[in-house]
């Protein structure tokens, strides 16, 4: 068995590790990379291997830089099968088209203003109809239920368990027969944190040989969830005594949906004024409609409200905006308001707009609510903070920030450096034969492993891009 590391090593986005097992290459994942436009744009279109060679793919959630570069995979002659569970197939049935509309659009966008410029013209990394061909290939299979590859049922079974980060997402266990042994060898995917809204907190996969682990927060600890209500309550409070818009780039799949599960806690109980709140991400409303359709991944707690007719998703002053011309009719929008829109990472999508019109109005606000990878526009707008007159790039614009920029790392969906040694404490040492951390940056890594060293696990590793390593 081999494993060549072809993505998310020692960075964040475009999570992809590719297993050789008797003659076969299985693809973890298959992500987009995001952060600088031309660089991602070139490490997209370009595998470390053959897609045609693929024999399958398997899934852990679908979230883009996890599942965003599925589309760019089929293009290039990938015709296997995709695994998965049945919450991230339909949500990537959603995802995967929207950001070939953005793909589509955004460069049409960048094209013009290049072509101004007499600069060379991009192409889009996919189009929405390469979105539509691969969702073809996709297979469901549920939480802990057993199942086989086609064409290797003989040596490769896997199994799904509840990661904890976001509406279907998985960690995953492929127990391996190769020359005569058997290998448990186990992907995390991204791990959620306990106590959590809406989902459940993730769920132990048991003790394994070998495992791939992300290792986002490996160096940090957030503050804790059941603090996030108090923490939006204080700063929608102060943001709304300055009387401007609060912008919030979200993730369309669980982030949106826990903002709007704690704005309607702080509604109900009086706690904030209840202002209009905008939705402004056609993928943030279907997503939503998605969670309505799998109560299985619920916690007791939402289970129960949903039992009590408590509507979670639905406020009287929640508008979920569609329309373009809706969208922008925002911009002139009078007062104070909240507007929730993609992409998390502001690095496309109709955040952008709304940040080019707040941006220098000291009254707004930007309230940032997830990770932000290195080179996105979300992580120069946190390093802004500490930035006397800082500018950004918008559109290829500058900007000056004057709206105030909040982070609240509550809302985060990854397990923090606490939570993921707690998680890692309870495999056998013995059994654990090494560890490989990815989806990280190098300090959080670094930290991590220090941290797993203390608990006595013995070979821990940081791959390289393009390492290839022999099991």
């Amino acid at each position: 068995m081999k494993i060549k590391f072809c993505g998310a090593d020692r960075t964040v986005t475009g999570s992809q590790h590719l297993l050789e097992i008797n003659g076969k290459k299985i693809l973890l994942d298959c992500g987009l990379f995001q952060g600088k436009r031309e660089e991602a744009y070139d490490i997209n279109r370009n595998f470390l291997f053959d897609p045609k060679e693929l024999h399958c793919v398997v899934l852990s959630h679908a979230h883009i830089d996890h599942s965003g570069n599925l589309p760019s995979l089929y293009s290039k002659g990938f015709k296997g099968d995709i695994y998965c569970t049945p919450a991230t197939r339909d949500l990537c049935s959603i995802m995967l088209l929207d950001s070939g509309h953005i793909q589509e659009k955004d460069t049409e966008y960048v094209n013009k203003r290049r072509a101004k410029k007499n600069q060379p013209l991009f192409k889009p990394l996919y189009k929405i109809e390469d979105a539509k061909r691969v969702m073809e290939n996709f297979k469901t299979m549920s939480y802990r239920k057993r199942f086989c590859i086609d064409g290797l049922c003989e040596a490769v079974e896997v199994e799904f368990f509840d990661a904890g980060h976001i509406l279907g997402s998985a960690m995953m266990v492929l127990t391996i027969k190769e020359n005569g042994r058997k290998i448990k060898f186990a992907f995390s995917g991204d791990i959620g944190r306990p106590g959590l809204p809406i989902l459940k907190d993730p769920e132990f996969i048991g003790n394994v040989d070998y495992i791939i682990s992300e290792s986002t927060y490996g160096g940090r600890v957030h503050d804790k969830a059941v603090d996030m209500h108090d923490q939006l309550k204080d700063v929608l409070n102060e943001a709304l005594s300055r009387g401007g818009k609060i912008i919030i780039p979200a993730f369309s799949v669980g982030r949106t949906q826990e903002i709007i599960y704690s704005l309607s806690i702080l509604f109900n109980e009086g706690l904030v004024d209840k202002i209009p709140v905008f939705i402004d991400s056609p993928l943030s409303t279907k997503a939503t409609d998605i969670f309505k359709l799998h109560p299985e991944c619920y916690d007791s707690d939402l289970s129960d409200m949903i039992i009590r007719g408590i509507e979670v998703f639905e406020l009287p002053q929640l508008t979920y905006i569609q329309d373009v011309e809706e969208s922008k009719k925002l911009n002139s929008f009078e007062g104070p308001c909240i507007i929730i829109s993609a992409s998390g990472m502001a690095e496309s999508g109709r955040v952008l707009h709304h940040l080019k019109n707040n941006i220098e109005d000291p009254k707004s606000t930007i309230l940032i609510v997830g990770y932000m990878a290195e080179h996105t526009l979300g992580r120069r707008l946190i390093e802004s903070r500490d930035i006397p007159n800082a500018n950004v790039r918008i559109f290829g614009d500058e900007y000056f920030v004057h709206s105030k920029v909040v982070v609240l790392n509550s809302f985060s969906a990854h397990a923090d450096r606490d939570e993921l040694l707690s998680y890692f404490d309870r495999f056998d040492r013995e059994q654990m034969q090494r560890i490989f951390l990815v989806h990280g940056e190098i300090d959080q890594q670094e930290a991590f492993r220090d941290g797993l060293k203390n608990l006595n696990f013995k070979d821990i590793e940081i791959p390289v891009k393009g390492q290839e390593t022999d099991i």
